[in-house]
């Protein structure tokens, strides 16, 4: 799973490496971004624009916005199957920014090391989401995104079992659908290329901060 992940970057780096403008509102820069926090989504409707959206989805159907914190990431391989996720995949897709994302590693002692991985060039990448939009009762909007997983690469598999889905750039637009999207999907959520990833034990200050 992706349960914590990093968006420290500056908002214009992200503005221009996602072609996108950025909000009114002011972006936070996240080194330890966690489920219910509003972060910065590219969403495949409206203008090309980074909006801050809630992690952890809530289906449009869900009576309790609770469901939120056990949907942050959504299996790829069973997103066709899960009624959580099914109407989403069809037509709300999303791109979820970040410059890194933690995975914790299991020792023999029982104890967890988190490492940090991100690109080795350093730039910003966008992982595979999905994304819906929730009433409350009185009618009011909020909107939420998850996380798609999927099988580790070479680098990630001795870390943990699974990784998030980090497309490739020229995978961003096909996912988004902007010419279309069909069966081809689930060949845009395969492991991303571990030669191009670096993993490094995360900080001390960080595992406190992740209250692990």
């Amino acid at each position: 799973m992706c349960g914590r992940y990093s968006v420290a970057v500056d908002p214009e780096q992200l503005a221009s490496r996602f072609n996108a403008e950025l909000p009114p509102e002011p972006l936070p820069k996240r080194l330890n971004a966690a489920p219910t926090e509003s972060l910065p989504v590219l969403l495949n409707e409206g203008p090309r624009r980074i909006e801050l959206v809630r992690w952890g989805l809530i289906p449009s159907w869900a009576d309790d916005p609770s469901i939120g914190s056990r949907l942050i990431n959504a299996r790829a391989e069973t997103l066709a199957e899960k009624p959580s996720f099914r109407s989403a995949l069809k037509s709300r897709r999303c791109l979820v920014l970040a410059d890194a994302f933690y995975e914790w590693q299991k020792t023999e002692d029982g104890k967890k090391t988190p490492y940090r991985i991100a690109l080795k060039s350093g730039e910003p990448f966008a992982f595979a989401g999905l994304w819906e939009q929730w009433r409350d009762p009185s009618g009011t909007p909020l909107r939420t995104f998850t996380i798609i997983t999927t099988e580790p690469n070479d680098l990630v598999a001795p870390i943990h079992n699974r990784m998030p889905a980090v497309l490739r750039p020229d995978a961003e637009a096909p996912w988004l659908g902007e010419n279309g999207l069909g069966d081809e999907w689930r060949d845009l959520l395969t492991p991303f290329p571990a030669d191009l990833m670096i993993a490094e034990e995360a900080p001390r200050d960080v595992l406190r901060r992740m209250g692990s």
